[in-house]
């Protein structure tokens, strides 16, 4: 039996790309399901693709809800505990990708990158945190490369990862005691629709896409030591 069945994860920004992938994949796995997002009509064909993928015992639920305001966050968790009783597994997935560099991007989509990116994730995983120290749960935070390293032309973006990536950090320092593990993915190019709405036009799109093929190399060092890379020294 796998580790998730019959847990409860919430997965934001599950209507699309990463979050809809993850979703099928717990929902195979026999993990109950709350998906949140912004667009309903994907987020109902999400939610039968997960039906089909899990169990039939598996419950799969739906909550619309914007991130970047507080009253639907509170909700969205509000929803979650009504209806399941717990919370075992919060997946922070949503996030945008806005183009501009640091000299002509504008402070309404330094803001806008940043509301979703960080401040909501933030606001989030504090609300969800008292539930799941109550079932020694996980954080899982989708970041980016883009957090790792830098990109031109993308400048809010790679500064919103790297804040994801420090929070992860932080937050698994402070929650260790309380048996929560949180960790963060840095995934490269995946396909999905977020570099169109940066702004990429198709012809540009199929270039990257191309591109990415042809240099996609693996040369990463992975440390398998339990957290104690992340520990400060005293």
């Amino acid at each position: 039996m796998s580790k998730i069945a019959g847990k409860v994860a919430l997965i934001t920004g599950a209507s699309s790309g990463i979050g809809a992938g993850t979703a099928e994949l717990f929902a195979s796995q026999g993990c109950n399901l709350i998906l949140t997002g912004r667009n309903s009509e994907n987020l109902d064909k999400v939610v039968e693709s997960c039906k089909k993928a899990g169990p039939k015992d598996v419950e799969i639920l739906k909550v619309i809800g914007d991130l970047t305001k507080e009253d639907d966050v509170k909700r969205i968790i509000e929803f979650t505990i009504d209806n399941f009783g717990k919370l075992d597994i919060l997946v922070n997935n949503a996030g945008i990708l806005l183009n501009g560099s640091v000299e002509n991007c504008s402070l309404d989509t330094y803001d806008e990158v940043m509301n979703v990116n960080v401040r909501s994730v933030f606001l989030l995983t504090q609300l969800a945190i008292p539930h799941l120290k109550k079932n020694k749960g996980n954080i899982i935070n989708v970041s980016s490369i883009a957090g790792l390293r830098s990109f031109p032309g993308i400048a809010a973006y790679c500064m919103s990862k790297a804040a994801i990536d420090q929070l992860t950090r932080c937050l698994a320092l402070e929650l260790a005691g309380d048996k929560v593990r949180v960790n963060a993915v840095n995934p490269g190019v995946i396909i999905t629709e977020v570099h169109k709405r940066g702004g990429m036009t198709e012809e540009d799109y199929e270039k990257f896409l191309k591109h990415c093929e042809e240099t996609h190399a693996l040369g990463v060092t992975v440390a398998v030591d339990g957290g104690r890379g992340v520990m400060c020294p005293r």
